[in-house]
């Protein structure tokens, strides 16, 4: 009995180890945000190809905060940060038809979801309606 106890012992502490290297990791990897005021610009383009480019002056750090506080998009969080689903009241459902918001970040694809991408004074972003 007490070689079983041992070895839940053992298995806990590697546990442990693994999932505060996998913190670590995390955190020394994941994008640096910047705290204060912050002027960025974000362009809705619509399915029909028109678009509305808004201007926006905010504390934020990530980019979902600032297209909901802004009314650019409609607060749809889910288990995984924000799913646009409605910008500039237009509708991308890609359980409908396919389509979908792409988005882009000084001109290329964002690396993670609106809510993990930090914003930059300066910054421009393009939500972009697209087809599957």
């Amino acid at each position: 009995m007490k070689s079983n106890q041992k070895i839940v012992l053992l298995l806990a502490v590697v546990l442990t180890a693994v999932l505060v290297v996998f913190a670590a990791v995390w955190f020394s990897t994941r994008p640096a945000t910047s705290q204060g005021g912050k002027t960025i610009t974000v362009e809705v383009v619509h399915k029909d190809e028109s678009k509305k480019t808004f201007t926006c002056h905010t504390d934020e750090e990530y980019l979902a905060e600032v297209l909901v506080r802004e009314g650019i998009v409609e607060d749809n969080q889910g288990p995984y940060g924000l799913y646009i689903l409605v910008a500039d009241g237009e509708r991308a459902d890609y359980d409908t038809d396919g389509a979908y918001w792409s988005v882009l970040q000084n001109g290329e694809p964002a690396a993670t979801g609106a809510s993990e991408v930090p914003v930059h004074d300066g910054d421009s972003f393009s939500l972009v309606y697209t087809l599957a």
